[in-house]
Order: structure tokens, then C-alpha cells, then sequence
């Protein structure tokens, strides 16, 4: 079936017509199933693929933790609200016994975002973020679905200038992140946007796991959170 046909069966709507709703339904229910496929196939390639890469992607977080480091985070768009998702994911641990970590996510601060914006472009953004907060020893995460974001390699270069550890999360062929010679690079080799910000949500959410696994030797110097 073409594409043009494919549309005009999920979405007749859209094509002057209605269909049938039993036949919707069960057509939805094939684009659900193949929705759902891919999503275990791309992130399933991926580990078959990274899992090493992504344990010594632990350890670098692990490290800067072990050494009174800050983790940094940055993304745009959708990928703004994936960096929120790690920094809170590290300051505000869900499992009763973990210690809360210091996590900054880099696109939360409006004013400063705006103000740089404003006055040298949007490309300086976290740059001049990293410039300001970053200090030799630290982390920072950015993720890009394209790996292209011009504000996040800005800050990257600077970054790697600094000393600071660089891990990107990107998707594609990792575009310009994987280019750059970032310390870590986590490429989800597919074309899917959707299925690459689902891919980083299941990568960040491993390696908050596995740095706190790594860490559970430090536990009786750092400060727990238990649940209330």
C-alpha cells in the first residue's frame, strides 16, 4: 500500500470521507502494534549495541560524583524537558535509601536563556551557562535528536576547553555531537524522532541506576532520602 493510500485508510477524514468505525479501530490497532514494535526493536538495538558504552558513561557520572563534581544538563525543545527529566531524576531520587545528587538542567532558567538569546543569539545559550557555572571535574549531558543543535556543541566545545566530562545523547548518525569527540556519545541509530526521545528516556533512566550502583560504597558519606 502507498503512502498516500496508507494515510487515506488511518486518517479518510482527512480525504473527504469517513470510515467505517470498526474498520478505524482495527486499523489503529495495526499502527499501534507496529508503533509499539519499533519502539522495542530501536531500543533494543541499541543495548544490543551500547551497553558497554553506556556503562563507562555510568562510571564518568559516577566519578564526578565521587570527586564533589556538579551533573550538568541541556536540550531544546523536547529534548529541554528530557534534560529537566535526568537533572530531577538525580537530585530527587524515587528509590528510598539513594542519596540525593546535585543535578542543574541548564534550559530552566528563563531569564537567561532570553537574556543571552536576546543579546548574542540563541546559539550562546548554554555556553555561556557552562562558562559561568562549570568548573573542571563536572558533567554535562546534552541531548539532541539530531545531534545537530548548534547551542549544545557551542557548549560542549567549551565545555571539553573547561575540563569538564562531555556526554551527548543523540539519534541518527549523531550528526555534529558525534563529531566533536564528546567523552561519551550515545547515538540511537534511527530516523524516528519519537522513537530516539523514547530511547534517551530509557538510556538516562539506566544510568541513574547504574551510578547509584556505583556509588553504593559512598552511601555512608553521602546524604540519603527516604521516602516519607
Amino acid at each position: 500500500m502507498g503512502d498516500n493510500a496508507t494515510l487515506q485508510s488511518l486518517y479518510p477524514f482527512l480525504h473527504g470521507r469517513r470510515q467505517e468505525p470498526g474498520a478505524m479501530n482495527a486499523a489503529l490497532l495495526e499502527a499501534l502494534d507496529e508503533k509499539v514494535g519499533r519502539h522495542r526493536d530501536v531500543i533494543s538495538a541499541f543495548f544490543s549495541k551500547n551497553a558497554q558504552a553506556v556503562i563507562d558513561a555510568a562510571h564518568a557520572i559516577a566519578r564526578t560524583y565521587q570527586r564533589d563534581g556538579r551533573l550538568f544538563t541541556m536540550g531544546n525543545g523536547g529534548s529541554s524537558c528530557d534534560a529537566a527529566h535526568v537533572a530531577v531524576e538525580f537530585q530527587h531520587p524515587v528509590t528510598a535509601g539513594r542519596p540525593a545528587l546535585t543535578a542543574i538542567d541548564l534550559s530552566a532558567d528563563r531569564t537567561m536563556l532570553t537574556a543571552v538569546a536576546n543579546d548574542v543569539g540563541y546559539d550562546h545559550v548554554y555556553a555561556r551557562q557552562v562558562i559561568a557555572q562549570g568548573r573542571a571535574g563536572d558533567t554535562l549531558i546534552g541531548l539532541s535528536t539530531s545531534g545537530n543543535s548548534r547551542n549544545l556543541v557551542k557548549a560542549f566545545v567549551r565545555a571539553k576547553e573547561m575540563g569538564l566530562t562531555t556526554m551527548g545523547l543523540a539519534g541518527m548518525s549523531g550528526g555534529e555531537m558525534a563529531k566533536i569527540g564528546l567523552d561519551h556519545c550515545l547515538v540511537v541509530e534511527t530516523d524516528s524522532i519519537h522513537r530516539i526521545q523514547e530511547c534517551h528516556v530509557t538510556i538516562y533512566h539506566v544510568l541513574w541506576d547504574l551510578v547509584h550502583s556505583l556509588l553504593a560504597d559512598d552511601r555512608g558519606s553521602l546524604p540519603s532520602v527516604t521516602s516519607e
